[in-house]
């Protein structure tokens, strides 16, 4: 977290844009699943605690003890949000990957910038 090259400036501006997208998607998508949810007949998801709750481990990939969505609404936006946690988690690892191998090449002193060679 204090690596001062730009390379782990790179990487924390994007670990920290998804770190904010995801709480504001968390946000947006529990207010959006209980208003689809809160009339469904038989659905457990009752109030916004609940709501956050399913939505938070939605997004975590873990899932949850309250069972899915009833209304259609809000089975597609469980589908959405689904695609969007594999979509996060392939996209840190590929930052990651990224970071690892600039990093190796930073760190390489036979590294030639690109253009240089021999002549």
């Amino acid at each position: 977290m204090h690596g001062a090259t730009p390379t782990h400036a790179h990487l924390r501006s994007r670990i920290s844009f998804v770190v904010v997208a995801t709480l504001l998607l968390d946000a947006v998508a529990s207010v959006l699943i209980l208003l689809f949810e809160r009339d469904a007949a038989a659905t457990k998801i009752t109030n916004f605690g609940d709501a956050v709750f399913w939505t938070s481990t939605q997004l975590l990939t873990v899932s949850s003890q309250l069972p899915n969505p009833i209304s259609t609404p809000a089975r597609v936006l469980d589908v959405f949000l689904q695609a969007y946690a594999i979509s996060v988690v392939a996209v840190l690892a590929g930052s990651f990957g990224a970071f690892f191998h600039r990093r190796g090449v930073e760190r390489d002193p036979l590294h030639l910038p690109s253009g240089a060679g021999p002549c």
